[in-house]
């Protein structure tokens, strides 16, 4: 290959990268999922500085996970630790019951009494509840710091990531047009990057491998750390790193770096010779949302989540964005991806805290829309303020460093970038992308709830 193509080729790589790419771990790490007999289990940490890497934490045999389930057994009782297929939870009376405690939550209301995932959304005009359901079951915290359910070892839905999306669609203010993360190459590092490039010359075929990890090597070096962007929702809170890291992780696997723990096919797998460089989003499955006809009941169905090509995405103005034809390796990575990606959710914990993430989101934004906020008369006073409750206690993702694969394929160099998280949760509300409620079905659901609580009761099953 000549000088001149590969430069092409890399100075092109800048611009895919300039666009969306999201950094919290490194590039050889793995997180199986695996809370009962895990020998180990990973996750990410933010220095003071702002720069985001991955951690690992050991645990040969399972054994400290074992005392950590015999423990949570111990401390939460039958009532929580039993799985249960739904529980229910009023969003006014949790906040009320957090303000009573001078607002210092429990665990039971951090962790929103196990609740798994977000399922329904319903207000009760009879006694102005506004109240998620979902199926739930008792948690523990993983030595990783992952809090995950001790039977399915799912992460709970928690509460400090449903005030982020409340307060994304909070009561009184516009709506969030847009959530998701980036991370962008300094111009330093662009800068170093030219002067790398401009120093390569010709690939020797008897010596492929040593020049591309030379290439490899060198590319990341003088790219050198770069910087993360969180979009609609603050930088400094669990929500923002969850869609970091599983924005992260997810480029791993795209471009060869990361086995996961299901069959699911990387771009470098199904690429064959081809110069060109692919991205690739999560978004929400925006056909997921059934409302009942009074607009009391909402469900959200499937697994919520997809991973598109750039050639399917939408921007926050609803205007598709296309920028080329349609790559087979890539449209087959993305298919294979969010076809498996329930099997992906239940075996590796951060896609379904991405999953969670995004159904709070839809949940939200739905609240807001149908104004159950002036129904209820619930202003949200403290939930809704930083100052009283605050959610912004992780430190900032600023920095991450570069991870890329360069592979030598079919006679030519390969640099497949990735990456983006873009949620515009109103969407799934549009009329287009809503789902029949056939025979009453949302709406049957919420008549059937009984809502006769006891002074302090925020929840029930």
């Amino acid at each position: 290959m000549s000088r001149r193509v590969l430069a092409s080729l890399l100075m092109l790589s800048l611009v895919v990268a300039a666009v969306a790419l999201t950094n919290p771990s490194s590039a050889l790490a793995q997180d199986n999922g695996d809370v009962n007999i895990s020998g180990g289990q990973a996750g990410v940490a933010v220095d003071a500085e702002g720069v985001l890497r991955m951690q690992t934490f050991a645990d040969p045999g399972g054994r400290l996970t074992r005392q950590r389930i015999a423990a949570a057994k111990a401390t939460l009782g039958n009532d929580l630790t039993r799985v249960k297929d739904t529980i229910y939870i009023s969003l006014n009376r949790l906040e009320k019951a957090v303000v009573d405690r001078q607002g210092v939550p429990t665990d039971e209301m951090k962790y929103l009494a196990g609740l798994q995932r977000v399922k329904h959304v319903f207000y009760f005009p009879e006694t102005k509840d506004i109240v998620i359901a979902g199926p739930a079951e008792g948690w523990m915290t993983q030595p990783s710091g992952r809090v995950v359910g001790l039977k399915s070892g799912r992460p709970v839905v928690q509460l400090q990531d449903l005030v982020v999306a409340l307060r994304a669609f909070a009561p009184g203010q516009r709506a969030t047009g847009l959530i998701g993360c980036s991370i962008d190459p300094t111009e330093e590092g662009l800068a170093a990057m030219q002067r790398f490039i401009r120093g390569v010359g010709p690939l020797d075929p008897r010596r492929v491998n040593e020049q591309v990890q030379y290439i490899t090597n060198g590319m990341r070096n003088s790219m050198g750390l770069r910087d993360v962007r969180v979009d609609g929702v603050a930088a400094g809170t669990h929500f923002a790193q969850v869609l970091v890291e599983a924005d992260y992780r997810m480029k791993l696997i795209g471009i060869g770096l990361e086995k996961p723990p299901v069959n699911i096919g990387s771009y470098v797998k199904f690429a064959r010779s081809s110069g060109s460089l692919q991205r690739w989003f999560f978004v929400p499955d925006y056909e997921c949302v059934r409302v009942s006809e009074d607009g009391l009941a909402m469900e959200l169905v499937g697994d919520g989540v997809k991973l598109v090509g750039e050639s399917e995405m939408v921007n926050a103005q609803g205007q598709r964005k296309v920028t080329g034809a349609t790559n087979r390796a890539s449209q087959l990575f993305v298919n294979s991806f969010t076809k498996n990606y329930g099997k992906l959710a239940d075996v590796s914990p951060i896609y379904a805290e991405l999953r969670n993430v995004i159904d709070l989101s839809v949940a939200a934004a739905h609240i807001q829309k149908e104004d159950y906020y002036k129904r209820s008369g619930w202003n949200m006073d403290f939930f809704g303020d930083e100052s009283k409750f605050s959610v912004q206690t992780y430190n900032p993702p600023k920095k991450v460093g570069s991870a890329l694969n360069v592979i030598f394929k079919g006679g030519r160099l390969m640099v497949p970038i990735a990456g983006g998280v873009n949620i515009q949760a109103k969407k799934a509300l549009n009329s287009e992308n809503l789902l029949e409620d056939e025979n009453q079905r949302v709406e049957k659901l919420r008549k059937g709830v009984e809502l006769k609580l006891a002074e302090g009761q925020w929840w029930w099953d």
